[in-house]
């Protein structure tokens, strides 16, 4: 009965970044929909409100596959290096480092050959590793390379 309430409302995510400076947000206040009891403190977010939409819809189809890779990659139609840096990118979205010892996937030659994915070319643009012009020029490869 409580999921068919909360379906048929307009519901928004908490936002857990401030608009203005970026900093993370807190939460203040609470309000029980039933009975009107509003509570009124500080409260914290969960780590997962700190991630991007598009990382808690891969942690959705990771987990709906019970972790296995193989299915997360037909369902997103991604290649398996991708799936690994979206792996290893909620990791590190959560808080946690990355296991140095761990040897990274070696890459095959058709893998290579394809060059990075969409999702790594924007993700490499919002960590300030590529500029707009560099992104966009390697976004319109991209797109000639599916279009051939």
């Amino acid at each position: 009965m409580a999921k068919e309430l909360y379906k048929n409302k307009a519901k928004y995510p908490v936002i857990s970044e401030c608009p203005v400076c970026h900093h993370e947000l807190t939460v203040e206040g609470l309000v029980c929909e039933n009975c009107d009891t509003h509570i009124q403190g500080n409260f914290s977010l969960s780590k997962f409100n700190y991630l991007d939409t598009e990382k808690l819809y891969f942690i959705e189809v990771f987990v709906k596959n019970r972790g296995n890779i193989k299915a997360v990659e037909k369902e997103m139609d991604l290649s398996y290096p991708t799936i690994k840096k979206m792996l290893d990118d909620v990791i590190v979205g959560l808080g946690y480092s990355l296991d140095p010892n761990q040897p990274e996937e070696q890459t095959t030659v058709e893998e290579k050959k394809t060059g990075p994915s969409r999702l790594e070319i924007l993700d490499k643009l919002n960590s300030g590793e590529l500029n707009i012009d560099v992104a966009m020029e390697m976004l319109k490869k991209l797109k000639t390379r599916r279009d051939k």
